[in-house]
């Protein structure tokens, strides 16, 4: 197959794919219009599923015929922000400085997403005997939150496909596992009083201090224990603290502090149980301000749940993917977490592979290298031919 125009393509829809802003904390609604579009005109029917309050939405479609054994390409639309961050261009417009394409997104995910698109037009004219879906999803960055819902309706629809690929950066390698990730946040409400005075008040930075200490013995003793035959790096599970507010005044005792930490598990190890002793404490805090005043306590809520993606050599996602990549290395791992856990947990056959190094993610100057869009493009064009 003559790669040439899918090339162009391809560049031509990361052009715009990265000048729509799709911060997770945004809406993605253009850039979904904008593929929605694409697909129509190629006269393919594509899906919404949307949030609760419609500002974001999945799309999945399906080319080709409704039979079993197609494969699913999986893909985030929304990417980190670039607030504080020193770049040398402008983040929201893709920009080619030798043999790299800099861009907030190129290779965490869009990279991926342009290449899934270009080849839509060979797929919808050619005579495959298997159909490629698409499902592009909202909110990966912020706990994998908006899979879950297009997850139970492609159960729901697809025949069951043969794999899913998720295009998370990995070089262009196979990997076969990744942590599990679940986040919770912690909102410590005082009472405020003078500083001076603190007898008559209860501060919420104080209380959360103490429970973020109690976090921290967590995360050392995490690591103390950690199984070192694992093949995760680091090997065992990690937990942080990364987002902490409160307070109004040095002088005065706060009167809400609201922190929030995520936990990351490698397959078999059970988040919810490392955590009780901690939501035990909050509840023991709780019980004692509240004796101070009614009006102040401590809430624990679990906000995202990402479940691990489970090593399973022998799956026919594997096989595939490792067909179209020319991987014939050893299985891998990755720290992070993705939404093939969620697949997996549905029941697909999944694997994640795609363009890009994750050391570039969520960096200033984010790029993705010019031969990684290359090695995608030969594994586009080898899925097309197997879908044949």
């Amino acid at each position: 197959m003559d790669t040439s125009h899918i090339a162009t393509a391809a560049l031509a829809h990361l052009e715009r794919l990265i000048a729509f802003d799709t911060t997770s904390r945004d809406s993605n609604l253009a850039l979904i219009g904008y593929v929605e579009a694409f697909l129509g005109g190629h006269g393919v029917a594509s899906h919404r599923v949307s949030n609760a309050d419609g500002r974001k939405a999945n799309l999945y479609a399906t080319i080709g015929p409704a039979v079993p054994g197609g494969v699913v390409l999986s893909g985030h639309t929304d990417v980190v922000p670039v607030d504080g961050q020193n770049w040398t261009s402008d983040p929201f417009t893709l920009t080619r400085r030798g043999d790299r394409m800099y861009g907030r997104g190129t290779c965490d995910m869009k990279g991926f997403l342009a290449l899934a698109l270009a080849i839509v037009p060979e797929v919808a004219r050619g005579q495959v005997a298997r159909p490629l879906h698409l499902a592009f999803s909202y909110d990966e960055e912020v706990g994998c939150l908006g899979a879950p819902s297009m997850i139970r309706e492609l159960v729901r629809d697809l025949p069951p496909p043969l794999a899913v690929i998720v295009g998370e950066p990995t070089n262009m390698e196979v990997v076969s596992g990744h942590k599990g990730i679940s986040s919770w946040r912690v909102v410590v409400r005082g009472h405020e009083a003078h500083s001076s005075l603190t007898h008559l008040g209860v501060s919420a930075n104080m209380v959360a201090v103490k429970l973020m200490h109690a976090l921290s013995e967590i995360a050392d003793g995490l690591e103390r224990h950690a199984d070192h035959n694992s093949p995760y790096h680091p090997p065992h599970a990690t937990l942080t603290i990364g987002v902490v507010k409160g307070g109004t005044a040095v002088n005065i005792l706060a009167r809400e502090c609201e922190f929030i930490f995520d936990l990351r598990t490698p397959a078999g190890t059970d988040p919810q149980t490392i955590i009780a002793p901690f939501e035990l404490l909050c509840a023991a805090e709780d019980k004692a301000i509240r004796a101070r005043f009614p009006d102040a306590g401590v809430e624990i809520v679990r906000r995202s749940s990402t479940p691990s993606f489970a090593l399973k050599p022998d799956s026919p996602a594997e096989a595939l993917a490792r067909r179209l990549a020319g991987d014939n290395g050893s299985a891998r791992v990755v720290s992070y977490a993705a939404e093939a856990g969620q697949f997996q947990e549905a029941g697909f056959s999944t694997i994640i592979c795609g363009p890009g190094s994750i050391e570039q993610a969520h960096q200033p100057d984010e790029y993705l290298e010019v031969a990684q869009f290359e090695r995608g493009l030969a594994f586009m064009a080898r899925l097309d031919e197997a879908l044949r």
